[in-house]
């Protein structure tokens, strides 16, 4: 058996090391937090490589002491905690004195510091140990450098992301800093490229402006609300100014930006009906509170947190939110509007009758659709005194009589007669695909409302029109989007525009794929880009448009293509908000024919049932025949 003994202080740093730093921006996190608790009021940032090759944090704070150079880098040394009451009533970021250690431990550094003296301090650290030191003339605060991260511990570089997931990582948690500190400038670059610069003018409305655009900014809306424990202070976006990602919500909490799923999911829950399925506000809400309420020191990174009256806190935000809302209740109609279609399950499907009438629209029927598109566990359920089965059918004499029956009867006989060519037509199947395969061969009947009437086999069909024509919308859509060359149109004017630094990177990284969706978007200079032509599958091309087309395009950034062009032409169908109408019977044909050709005849793009079967089975069961 191995022997114990006491692991060396270079692998015991390196083990530390894996806890705090887990990539570049853990260390751009570290160095900003300690500036900031050192009362900086001008930050600056650049790397090179994704932080990689090097990384440079300057700031006007403080400084460190020439004494105090050698504890500032070893592990457990801090200047923000003496006794056991100080870890309780924590009120700086940084409080652990683990980051400098950490990131000497994986990487080599240079730190140039002064506290207002005339020369300043020259040290060199590298594997943890200090190399050289140095007095050096600078200016009043602290230069960083940390150059070659994970030298030492290749094995890390595996589990990064590609350079631009990277960066953008960067990006976020620098944005996350500002938004929490908007009296301290902060600029970011990259190689010298700005990537943020905020003023520090303690205006957070400016510096959601810099961070998402000023068209974002100047429509958000102020909120405030205070208890005897917690106050609440931000701002939050209007209900159609919404992004498919809970990623543009920043939740501060004594100016530190953690995550809470329940805190944030109370922002969304102060929406209510507002938000659409699927669709997340910005939202920058700023709590105080007392630190004895919370406990930060749960998590290394020290961005999962332990809140007591948390409840509290929840009601208060989804209250205040509301309020802030209500005061300003107005919805603009746009192209994330469309409320997306709910699923029909069988179990809905129950029927209401009372003692002398059965409503024909909703008899229990027997959906002929293919087993592996069937619900098992769904059951219509039953009860004596309400609802009739099919296996114990009343005795009543008079509950067959219906209040529409009169109705439906003139409008079947309104209709034209149809031709015998007409009543012979049948729907064509086509054997390349399986589901068609499965449709049989229907004779059209009529038109009863918004439903088709066929009939197959001696059993009658009743086709969904709405559904249907969702079906083939999606299916027409899809195909023009899969099209090699996407045919373009020509705008009159350009369109331009702004998004986050983030989502420009996003966008940056994937105009291949935009390309192949008929988007041609060219950079326009900072974070813009300019279309000059739409795809055609595009019916209508504004702004607001197609930054939806887009937003949804980076939700699903990282899917295959096909799953891009699908979830796309879902949500333009959901738009045209497709309505019923009366069809004569060669388009009620045109209809069935085309159905049988579609991808899948049975559901629509939202999984509504198109087609329902009632046998002749169940219909003599029905007459008690």
């Amino acid at each position: 058996m191995t022997k114990i003994h006491k692991l060396s202080s270079e692998l015991t740093n390196q083990i530390a090391a894996g806890e705090v730093i887990e990539r570049p921006a853990s260390v751009i996190k570290e160095l900003c937090e300690n500036a900031l608790d050192a009362g900086s009021t001008r930050i600056k940032i650049d790397f090179i490589d994704a932080g990689l090759k090097q990384i440079v944090v300057q700031d006007n704070g403080s400084g460190i002491a020439a004494d105090e150079i050698d504890l500032a880098f070893m592990r457990h040394a801090t200047s923000k905690i003496n006794t056991n009451h100080d870890l309780f009533n924590i009120a700086t970021l940084g409080f652990r004195g683990e980051a400098l250690a950490s990131i000497a431990a994986v990487a080599k550094v240079d730190i140039v510091t002064n506290t207002g003296g005339v020369n300043g301090i020259h040290a060199i650290f590298e594997d943890g140990n200090k190399v050289k030191q140095e007095a050096i003339a600078s200016p009043q605060g602290t230069k960083i450098v940390v150059r070659d991260l994970f030298y030492n511990t290749p094995a890390r570089l595996k589990y990064l992301k590609s350079e631009r997931t990277e960066i953008m990582k960067i990006v976020d948690i620098v944005n996350r800093l500002a938004l929490g500190y908007p009296q301290v400038s902060f600029e970011l670059t990259n190689q010298q490229k700005q990537l943020l610069k905020t003023t520090g003018h303690d205006d957070l409305r400016q510096t959601a402006a810099n961070i998402y655009g000023i068209k974002v900014a100047e429509k958000m809306l102020a909120i405030y609300a205070q208890s005897p424990d917690f106050k609440i202070a931000g701002l939050i976006s209007r209900a159609d100014d919404t992004r498919s990602t809970r990623n543009f919500i920043t939740l501060l909490l004594n100016t530190r930006y953690v995550k809470n799923y329940r805190l944030v999911q109370a922002i969304v829950d102060g929406y209510g009906t507002r938000l659409l399925k699927g669709r997340y506000p910005f939202a920058i809400v700023k709590i105080d509170l007392d630190p004895l309420l919370v406990d930060v020191n749960v998590h290394p990174t020290k961005q999962e947190v332990r809140l007591s009256k948390e409840s509290e806190l929840a009601r208060l935000i989804v209250r205040t939110i509301d309020q802030a809302l209500g005061a300003t209740e107005h919805e603009i109609a746009s192209f994330d509007d469309a409320t997306e279609s709910k699923q029909t399950k069988l179990d809905q499907l129950e029927f209401n009758l009372n003692e002398a009438v059965v409503d024909t629209s909703r008899i229990p029927v027997e959906f002929s659709i293919p087993n592996d598109l069937t619900d098992d566990s769904s059951k219509v359920k039953e009860d004596d005194t309400t609802f009739v089965s099919l296996q114990h059918p009343r005795q009543d004499e008079h509950y067959l009589v219906t209040t529409t029956w009169d109705a439906n009867v003139q409008a079947q006989t309104a209709l034209s007669p149809f031709s015998a060519s007409s009543l012979s037509s049948e729907v064509t199947t086509s054997s390349e695909q399986i589901l068609v395969n499965k449709l049989p061969q229907l004779q059209c009947l009529g038109q009863m409302h918004e439903y088709l009437l066929a009939t197959a086999d001696n059993d009658l069909y009743i086709v969904d029109q709405v559904a249907a024509d969702n079906r083939l919308a999606f299916d027409k859509l899809l195909l023009q989007m899969q099209a090699e060359n996407n045919y373009e149109q020509t705008l009159l004017d350009n369109i331009i525009l702004d998004f986050s630094m983030i989502d420009f990177l996003k966008v940056q990284d994937k105009l291949a794929e935009f390309k192949k969706l008929g988007l041609n978007l060219e950079e326009f200079g900072g974070r813009s880009f300019v279309l000059q032509e739409y795809p055609l599958w595009l019916e209508n091309c504004d702004q607001i448009q197609i930054k939806a087309v887009i937003d949804l395009i980076l939700a699903h950034i990282n899917a295959p293509l096909d799953k891009i062009r699908i979830e796309l032409a879902k949500k333009i169908v959901a738009t045209k908000h497709i309505r019923r109408k009366s069809l004569n019977s060669l388009e009620m044909v045109e209809m069935l024919t085309s159905l049988s050709n579609s991808s899948n005849p049975y559901h629509d793009p939202f999984g509504k049932i198109i087609i329902a079967k009632i046998s002749e089975n169940d219909l003599r069961k029905l007459f008690q025949k």
